[in-house]
């Protein structure tokens, strides 16, 4: 029998109606956030270029060991993907040093000052300066939300600035009185 509840609501079979907003909402699952996606924002914000330094700074010898290092920085943010908030951590893996000469090396560390001899190169040109380089290799991972830890499969390379090294000779001189 047909008829009406005191609510207002129509009982065609005496049971409840749904009511006039239906039945609740399907939930709709959260766009994922991919490596890829963290890998393209990682490229669009950048990360830290790094300076190559001398010791001797600014000018060396020929034939003489030159010591080279950088200074990486660790490198963590927060971002905004797909409406999520989004870890963020990327740590140097390689540096190619650009020694102007024609030369390059590549390691897997930064280097140290003196008295560290990590990285070094001998010039054997003269009277010339040149510009020197590091370009680093960033490895990524991130995190969404409070999830797990992800890797990002490729890497993001930084093409560090130049910087000039004046390359003299020097010779060898006696002095004093020997016996």
């Amino acid at each position: 029998m047909w008829g009406r509840k005191p609510s207002g609501d129509w009982d065609p079979f005496g049971t409840q109606c749904a009511g006039p907003t239906g039945p609740p909402p399907a939930q709709t699952p959260k766009p994922q956030v991919t490596p890829g996606l963290v890998l393209n924002a990682l490229r669009q914000m950048g990360l830290p270029a790094l300076r190559a330094h001398t010791q001797p700074e600014n000018k060396t010898l020929v034939n003489f060991a030159t010591i080279f290092y950088a200074e990486p920085h660790s490198f963590a943010r927060t971002i905004t993907l797909l409406g999520q908030q989004v870890h963020v951590e990327a740590t140097p893996s390689a540096f190619v040093w650009h020694y102007g000469d024609g030369m390059s090396t590549t390691t897997s560390t930064p280097g140290a000052p003196y008295p560290a001899k990590d990285i070094t190169h001998n010039y054997l040109d003269a009277h010339t300066t040149v510009q020197t380089s590091v370009d680093v290799t960033y490895g990524a991972r991130f995190q969404v939300g409070g999830g797990d830890w992800q890797d990002i499969p490729e890497t993001v390379t930084i093409a560090g600035p130049a910087s000039a090294l004046r390359i003299s000779e020097a010779t060898a001189l006696l002095s004093g009185d020997y016996h």
